[in-house]
């Protein structure tokens, strides 16, 4: 039997709940974006109103306010969305337990078997979304969650769109290279410097001359654009092992110096700490990424000596990587923490200079500085180093670190 798959994408997730919720701003542009005096002034979505004055998601909103300068701006509100997507997936359980998230506002649900065809559960979904949230969706139906996926996209608002066998060269192949999941922009341009414009053009490939280029994501490549992908889609209550713990952030202002660094790597990694001992996990290798003012972006990777949760440990292997690594060519807008080769059950090797003794002290104190903050607020206990530049330190990325559902293969999302 072969498979039916969905994929249900709210459309304009993030703004559509926000009018709804909101009645006087339905009529006008708007898009859901973050603070600009914090630098994180972007779209994060935008209404279809807004859509037609060209606005795209990631664009500055001092940009988009040129494009629409009547563009009403309200900040996100991530507990009322999720509370919209988990309604959503309610109504996706009356079809399958088969629903895997990609996102809060995406999910590919596998109706395999069912009496009714896929089609006609995509259309009952698609009107009762509508009827019972006041949202839109828009619904691929395919033979695999690649296709499913594009279906989706492929025709917005409030739509349903079916790839299967017969259809599929006429629809995907013909479709830009851009268009299938998971190749990005990079990707795509890449592509078409070896005259790869299209999807088709990408299926017939030679698989040898992929793999010369991008290594085993050639294969990927030439998999998804044949239709070849057989990923399961998982049961809702299957966990996901964590890979890694980790938090960024983009600072209010340029870090110009190594201090600056120092300051925002303590506050980060005092928070990945902290999340890794509410997790019960200890890791081994950091992961530090980094964006200059000119969005140039690039990550380095560090192994500690032990697996640990603590953070000073963290702190100093990622200003250690940092230091090895960036010549300061531009001022840094933005920096990350991440840590992870988590390995629960490694034996402790005790060593003469009393190491895991020290690290077991460090570690009962930052759990009683865990307990302080959790009942005082996170500002109860600070390093002193914290108050020199309090500009960049007055934040809290454990509380305001949002965790996304993780996406199916989620290491090729820009291949």
């Amino acid at each position: 039997m072969e498979r039916t798959v969905l994929h249900i994408d709210c459309n304009k997730f993030y703004a559509s709940v926000e009018c709804l919720h909101r009645p006087e701003i339905r009529d006008k542009p708007v898009a859901v974006g973050g603070s600009e005096e914090s630098r994180h002034g972007i779209i994060l979505t935008k209404n279809e109103i807004a859509a037609k004055y060209g606005l795209k998601t990631g664009e500055p909103l001092w940009q988009a306010r040129m494009k629409c300068p009547d563009l009403i701006v309200v900040p996100p509100n991530f507990p009322l969305y999720v509370r919209f997507s988990n309604m959503a997936k309610n109504i996706y359980r009356d079809y399958s337990d088969l629903i895997e998230p990609f996102g809060l506002d995406e999910n590919w649900v596998d109706v395999t078997g069912s009496a009714k065809t896929g089609e006609s559960i995509a259309y009952e979904i698609k009107e009762r979304v509508k009827a019972e949230l006041g949202i839109t969706v828009s619904v691929g139906v395919s033979w695999n969650k690649v296709f499913a996926k594009f279906g989706s996209d492929y025709k917005k608002p409030d739509a349903v769109t079916v790839i299967n066998r017969d259809n599929y060269r006429d629809i995907v192949w013909k479709s830009p290279c851009g268009d299938l999941l998971y190749v990005g922009p990079a990707t795509a341009r890449k592509l078409n410097s070896y005259g790869i414009y299209t999807i088709g053009e990408l299926a017939s490939a030679n698989i040898d001359f992929l793999t010369s280029i991008f290594g085993k994501n050639g294969e990927i490549l030439h998999n998804f654009s044949n239709g070849l992908d057989s990923s399961p889609v998982r049961h809702e209550d299957d966990e996901r092992a964590i890979k890694s713990v980790g938090n960024s952030t983009t600072t209010p202002r340029d870090m110009v110096n190594d201090e600056d660094v120092k300051t925002v790597f303590t506050v980060l990694g005092e928070s990945v700490a902290r999340r890794l001992r509410e997790q019960g996990l200890r890791g081994k290798t950091v992961t530090i990424t980094l964006r200059d003012k000119n969005l140039y972006h690039f990550t380095r990777q560090g192994q500690m000596k032990a697996h640990t949760d603590v953070s000073s440990e963290i702190i100093e292997t990622a200003i250690k990587i940092f230091s090895e690594n960036y010549k300061w060519r531009n001022p840094l807008r933005s920096v990350g923490i991440s840590v992870s080769g988590f390995d629960i059950d490694e034996a402790v090797q005790l060593d003469l200079s009393g190491s895991v003794e020290k690290r077991d002290k460090l570690e009962k104190l930052e759990n009683a500085v865990d307990i302080i903050r959790r009942r005082f607020g996170n500002y109860s206990v600070q390093r002193a180093s914290m108050l020199k530049n309090t500009d960049l330190s007055r934040f809290n990325p454990h509380d305001d670190h949002t965790i996304h559902p993780l996406g199916y293969f989620k290491e090729y999302k820009e291949i």
